[in-house]
């Protein structure tokens, strides 16, 4: 069975840079054709799909957050990563990573990432 486990760190300031890493074992992200997502659920919101990450590499972001994420991956490692540009409390959430892009067969645990001077 597929396992995907977060990290990163749990607090990160305004205007700062937010970056979590998705650790995958059991599974290679570069088998065809498995996409691997971001997605995070603020305190009291439902789930918001952020983005993903093909396995040829291809990326894929939700509008409303195009100009601040980048989402890369060192296949070396068996990993992705997320990078969210100029985060505020707004962005505070916890953060998933699956493997999907419209159903998700696999997540990792999450990871709550407050955003907080």
């Amino acid at each position: 069975q597929v396992q995907l486990q977060e990290s990163g760190p749990g607090l990160v300031k305004p205007s700062q840079m937010l970056s979590l890493t998705c650790g995958v074992s059991n599974g290679l992200i570069t088998t065809n054709y498995y996409y691997w997502s971001w997605i995070r659920q603020p305190p009291g919101k439902g789930l918001e799909w952020m983005g993903a990450i093909a396995y040829d590499g291809s990326t894929y972001y939700t509008p409303s957050l195009k100009n601040r994420i980048v989402i890369f991956r060192d296949t070396s490692k068996n990993q992705f990563s997320l990078q969210l540009s100029s985060v505020t409390p707004e962005d505070t959430a916890v953060y998933f990573c699956a493997r999907g892009v419209t159903a998700f067969a696999f997540w990792g645990q999450g990871t709550q990432v407050n955003v907080s001077s």
